[in-house]
């Protein structure tokens, strides 16, 4: 997959050059526009699996991790078949390469596209991490295979470096991907479930490995905007 950030905009997008045949996978609705030179196609997002069998797997995946029902296969038809695409999120973008020795889970919205050598599976996570929510619901996105993965954020994207001489915790909603090396649990943050800090739910990491957090929070947005919006509650 080869392809550009941009970085002299607000926000960035990803320009894409494919060779002929060449095909890639995409979130759907993140394409902007293309060269007339590549060709689309929608399908379940059902992990290989057919029939009755994929339209529960897509169907499960969208209700337990939040996860598009749909995913988009982008195929170059010529040579120098060119195309742009964006997160949803306003904020980064970054490319994590994946092989052998570096796999990722990523949160609820980060996936933005990767390549056809690539691809990612739903792994069950812990009970708590299931009941609490915040970081993929039930399931949640690990990569496997080999190439690059693109991930959004909203707002900047900052790398944090564990060597497994101390933990760290992170505001749910700040997580963006994580080694899949890590152990992870997800907990409230003051440590009782009625949340008596205000800082909700928090996932805490350990071992050797790198955690992307995201320095904007949607939830915090949400709530911010949330007493102005109409309410026909009379």
């Amino acid at each position: 997959m080869k392809y550009t950030i941009t970085t002299n905009t607000t926000f960035p997008v990803v320009n894409l050059t494919l060779a002929q045949d060449e095909t890639i996978q995409i979130e759907s609705g993140s394409l902007i526009y293309h060269n007339g030179l590549v060709t689309l196609s929608g399908h379940l997002n059902d992990n290989g699996k057919k029939g009755l069998g994929g339209f529960v797997s897509a169907l499960g995946r969208s209700m337990t991790s939040g996860e598009s029902f749909f995913i988009t296969t982008a195929t170059g038809t010529s040579v120098d078949a060119k195309m742009t695409i964006a997160p949803n999120n306003p904020g980064a973008i970054k490319a994590l390469a994946i092989d052998a020795d570096h796999q990722y889970r990523l949160n609820t919205g980060a996936f933005l596209a990767m390549d056809s050598t690539a691809s990612y599976n739903m792994v069950s996570q812990k009970t708590s991490g299931a009941i609490f929510g915040g970081t993929g619901g039930f399931f949640i996105m690990e990569t496997s295979g080999t190439g690059t993965v693109l991930v959004s954020s909203y707002g900047d994207i900052i790398p944090i470096e564990l060597d497994g001489s101390h933990q760290y915790v992170v505001d749910n909603n700040h997580v963006v991907a994580w080694d899949s090396s890590l152990e992870y649990s997800i907990k409230p943050a003051s440590g009782v479930v009625g949340f008596k800090t205000g800082e909700g739910l928090v996932t805490e990491f350990s071992g050797n490995g790198t955690i992307y957090i995201q320095t904007r929070n949607m939830q915090s947005l949400a709530n911010l905007i949330q007493p102005f919006l109409p309410s026909d509650k009379k």
